[in-house]
């Protein structure tokens, strides 16, 4: 890997192909780049989850730090995270295709389920590491058809756990929300705002950017950390 940083700047790798936990990430201000981690996420089966979730972002981020393993570190940080949604607690993957995603989205429809995020850090220096789980309670709005078609037929179903993105600007499926935004959308950055400090990093958020990503759903964490700041 071509390395854009100094060895012992304040740093974060990013172990994630997904756009949106890009673009969430860059709210926080640090710097970081992209590594993917090659894992078979398979192999994490766990029942539960919230446990799941949390597995499956730290064989993520545990694959980074064997592979950077006896190199100098200072100061870098792995992020890896990983979102399930479950309904009735059954956790529903991403969808094989559009007829699934169809499926997923009527079993959805005008219900509550759990949106679970996990993420795991680790300090690449000191071997610290910190795992925590964000659950949010989404209650969709009473979609038809029509709707769900229109929907597919944009492809944006297609690479979400849920068959589903909150953030979808025309679809718009959910009605109620309790908890963080941003970790529907597959990273809590206010979670992470509060984690990354006892590792020595310190977010230098645009609060107004951070507020204004939440397209105006209450969150409990966000008031937490602007108080806070």
């Amino acid at each position: 890997m071509s390395w854009p940083y100094s060895f012992g700047m304040p740093h974060i790798i990013l172990a994630s192909q997904s756009p949106r936990r890009r673009q969430l990430l860059s709210l926080t201000g640090l710097p970081f780049s992209v590594e993917p981690a090659e894992v078979d996420e398979s192999i994490v089966d766990l029942p539960d989850p919230a446990a799941n979730s949390v597995q499956t972002a730290r064989l993520k981020a545990q694959a980074l730090r064997r592979h950077y393993a006896g190199q100098e570190m200072t100061g870098i940080i792995v992020l890896a995270a990983d979102t399930n949604v479950a309904l009735d607690n059954r956790i529903l993957g991403k969808p094989l295709n559009a007829s699934h995603a169809a499926e997923m989205l009527r079993s959805l429809c005008g219900r509550e389920h759990q949106v679970y995020t996990g993420m795991t850090l680790i300090d690449l220096s000191s071997g610290q590491e910190l795992c925590a789980v964000h659950e949010a309670k989404v209650t969709m709005r009473r979609y038809n058809d029509v709707e769900i078609d229109a929907y597919i037929a944009g492809g944006d179903p297609l690479d979400k756990a849920g068959a589903y993105g909150i953030q979808h600007p025309e679809f718009r499926p959910v009605e109620k929300l309790e908890g963080c935004f941003l970790g529907v959308m597959g990273l809590a950055v206010c979670q992470l705002q509060q984690m990354l400090p006892l590792l020595g990093l310190q977010p230098r958020t645009d609060f107004a950017a951070l507020e204004a990503a939440h397209m105006g759903f209450y969150c409990p964490l966000f008031q937490q950390v602007s108080a806070a700041k």
